[in-house]
């Protein structure tokens, strides 16, 4: 396995991050051990989750799996950097989801008891909250960090002025602020190249990519490939791809690689990436990703990539500007 160091800090984690947003839904607990045992073994020790995965409001059930597994010792939670989040809805009533100093506080508690650990190696805002000025997410934040019940603050789904503005609120309190921003990032939707990813390269924040095969459009399904029992994807990707598909999957035959696996290898190609989030519903899925690390694409083959799918031109502005 390789590693990174995550951002600008000195952690180091996986070049493949384990997703288990699958794990209770799609996934049996006893299958989610498993496939967390395998990871282990690879030697994939970044794994993320979330308060709101599992789909059950209030009940955290993916991170319940995780705790369990944990309990079972051999040295699994001191072998794992943790990832979860808070902002999601986790009750009915007021101060259970978004990003108060009150939710914060009490979503860390709750996550903390349902992993069964004393601390979260990184807590990630999964949303930004325009409502909650960073002064009051600083100091909650920081309260944990003293608490040593967080070690790390990252973000997901920020813009890239949102990253901007919580670093500089951070510095003017001497505070690390964000390590990490998660993003949706694949060779299909590269929105993130025009203002994320430089506001993430400039203040050192790794960026760890989610939904990196968009979906399973880029899984080998096929022309229009988007999962067929699911709306969303449709909607996110059917316009974007058409024919690419085809020059894509034909492109990957050449190599002679799976489609997933050179999409996870183009991502871990890009200077600002920690790690493509992989989110295995089955063993087979988590055995098959690892392939992504021993891939090396040239300069031409990168070029062809970006000819079947192009990006926005680059950084904001002479992406679009003269």
């Amino acid at each position: 396995m390789d590693y990174t160091h995550l951002g600008r800090t000195g952690l180091e984690v996986s070049r493949l991050c384990l997703g288990t947003m699958n794990f209770g839904p799609e996934t049996s607990e006893p299958d989610s051990f498993a496939i967390m045992d395998k990871a282990l073994d690879y030697g994939i020790n970044f794994f993320d989750t979330a308060n709101v995965y599992g789909w059950q409001m209030g009940e955290g059930l993916t991170e319940q799996i995780i705790g369990r597994w944990f309990a079972q010792g051999g040295g699994r939670r001191e072998k794992v950097v943790i990832a979860t989040k808070v902002y999601g809805k986790m009750g009915e009533w007021p101060n259970e989801r978004y990003l108060s100093a009150r939710s914060i506080k009490l979503a860390c508690e709750g996550s903390l008891r349902r992993l069964q650990t004393d601390y979260i190696d990184l807590y990630q805002m999964h949303h930004v909250d325009r409502n909650t000025p960073w002064e009051e997410i600083w100091q909650a934040m920081e309260q944990l960090v003293r608490e040593g019940k967080v070690l790390y603050v990252g973000s997901s789904n920020f813009a890239g002025w949102h990253i901007a503005q919580a670093q500089e609120a951070a510095k003017a309190r001497h505070f690390m602020g964000l390590v990490s921003e998660q993003s949706l990032y694949n060779l299909i939707i590269r929105d993130v190249e025009l203002e994320v990813l430089p506001a993430c390269e400039a203040y050192g924040v790794g960026v760890i990519p989610w939904s990196p095969l968009a979906a399973g459009v880029l899984a080998g399904m096929g022309r229009g490939g988007v999962r067929r029992n699911s709306e969303l994807a449709h909607k996110r990707y059917g316009s974007r791809v058409g024919e690419r598909l085809d020059d894509y999957e034909a492109f990957c035959a050449e190599l002679g690689e799976h489609p997933a696996i050179v999409a996870l290898a183009w991502l871990l190609h890009q200077p600002v990436v920690t790690a493509p989030i992989i989110g295995p519903r089955t063993m087979a899925h988590l055995e098959s990703s690892l392939r992504a690390l021993e891939i090396r694409l040239g300069e031409a083959q990168l070029a062809k990539l970006d000819e079947i799918f192009p990006g926005p031109g680059g950084p904001a502005p002479e992406a679009y500007a003269w």
